[in-house]
């Protein structure tokens, strides 16, 4: 099974083999996608066409950003990616001659996260990659939950602060939660640019004020954003991932007091670092498209 996880900076690719495992990752820098996705989708085939030595594999699975229709394989809407109602699964199931499994990135690492990661064993889980965006994937009765598409867009909920977000909304979870929005807030606080969260982290680490106040407002945020999620779906576990799931000592503890502060009567989750690292979606791809086959 060939497995790839479109992003908006880069398209992560492997061969899911009959073991469950993923093998070597190819990486290759995301095209611009254009309404129409033609060049992801050219992209996406000759990746595949790379990974299958030419031949035909027996069925590709692939994952993408934003709103997806899992069932129809359609990508609804992809900001980053700037296409609307692509119909992926029958263009690419045409131009690659075999069954094709189309998802969203998210869902399917958490997918792989429960059958392979640090939701396994759970009946009730959530994977939360906290990334350049925020989404969340469901898992409700040992299933991931879809809702057509639309479920777990917790990152654009209001979490009570008045920053802008991409989506045209304003107090976004993901706004000032972010991996990319935690790496942002301190270049405009301090004039000093960071490359990313990983670098903020450290900052923390070294009792930088203006980075231990951005990384406090992060987590508050987030323990606001997983108070809904334990209130409506409970949880047994949430696994943290994304940039944020690197700092696992600066997020996981001191996010879990933050949210128990905020419960009352509510059981409270038991937080965990996700296992999988940034192959989850590439995994997940690859279970999607096994089931096709099964």
């Amino acid at each position: 099974m060939v497995a790839v996880d479109v992003g908006g900076t880069s398209i992560k690719a492997g061969v899911l083999g009959a073991d469950g495992r993923l093998g070597p990752v190819d990486r290759t820098t995301t095209p611009p996608a254009g309404s129409d996705g033609a060049p992801v989708l050219d992209a996406v085939e000759a990746i595949v066409r790379r990974l299958s030595d030419g031949g035909r594999p027996a069925a590709v699975g692939v994952v993408v950003p934003g709103i997806v229709d899992d069932a129809a394989g359609v990508a609804v809407r992809a900001g980053n990616l700037s296409w609307r109602d692509v119909p992926l699964r029958d263009l690419l199931a045409s131009r690659l001659g075999c069954p094709v499994a189309v998802g969203h990135d998210v869902r399917a690492g958490g997918l792989a996260e429960h059958r392979a990661g640090a939701c396994r064993g759970a009946r009730n889980a959530v994977f939360l990659p906290v990334g350049t965006g925020i989404a969340a994937a469901l898992i409700l009765d040992g299933r991931v939950f879809s809702g057509d598409g639309y479920a777990g867009e917790v990152g654009h909920v209001d979490v009570g602060h008045d920053l802008p977000c991409a989506c045209g909304g304003h107090g976004c979870l993901e706004a000032i939660a972010s991996a990319a929005a935690v790496a942002r807030r301190y270049s405009a606080a301090t004039g000093t640019p960071v490359a990313g969260s990983r670098d903020v982290a450290e900052l923390v680490r070294r009792g930088d004020p203006a980075a231990v106040a951005v990384w406090d407002d992060a987590l508050d945020a987030l323990a606001y954003g997983l108070s809904l999620l334990t209130g409506v779906v409970a949880p047994s576990v949430v696994a943290i991932g994304g940039g944020m799931g690197e700092s696992p000592e600066l997020v996981l503890r001191p996010l879990a007091g933050r949210l128990a502060a905020r419960l009352t009567f509510q059981r409270p989750p038991r937080l965990v670092g996700a296992e999988l690292g940034d192959r989850a979606g590439c995994v997940g791809a690859g279970l999607l498209a096994r089931e096709l086959v099964a």
